[in-house]
């Protein structure tokens, strides 16, 4: 059974950072992209991130690039992404994926999904 858990949200000011963890289990492949996905009130899930199952690509919407870097630790089976300089429109719920496809963070594509952790950025 494929089991995808997010932790490391939180609340946090504005220039603040916080790191998300996604520790996914059960999958039968080595060769899977895992994606980082949100979603604000009212808006559209927006993909935000995606790393290649050896680590060595990865992908970032103009929204955060600059300021999020995505990793992965193999031998942990855990996704990272590290939220810099975060600003108020960054607030919304993270979710990660797993995908056998490419890293464009088409949210279709993705075959397993987390349940989502809460990052809200406020002053």
């Amino acid at each position: 059974q494929v089991q995808l858990v997010e932790s490391g949200g939180g609340s946090v000011q504005p220039g603040g950072s916080l790191r998300l963890s996604c520790v996914a289990s059960g999958l039968t492949s080595d060769y899977y992209v895992i994606g980082w996905f949100r979603r604000a009130p009212g808006k559209e899930r927006e993909g935000v991130s995606g790393i290649s199952s050896s680590g060595g690509s990865t992908s970032y919407a103009a929204s955060v690039s600059g300021r999020f870097t995505i990793s992965r630790d193999s031998a942990k089976d855990t996704v990272y992404l590290q939220m810099n300089s975060l600003k108020p429109e960054d607030t919304a719920v993270y979710y990660c994926a797993a995908t056998r496809y490419g890293l464009g963070l088409v949210a279709d594509e993705y075959d397993y999904w987390g349940q989502g952790t809460q990052v809200t950025v406020s002053s």
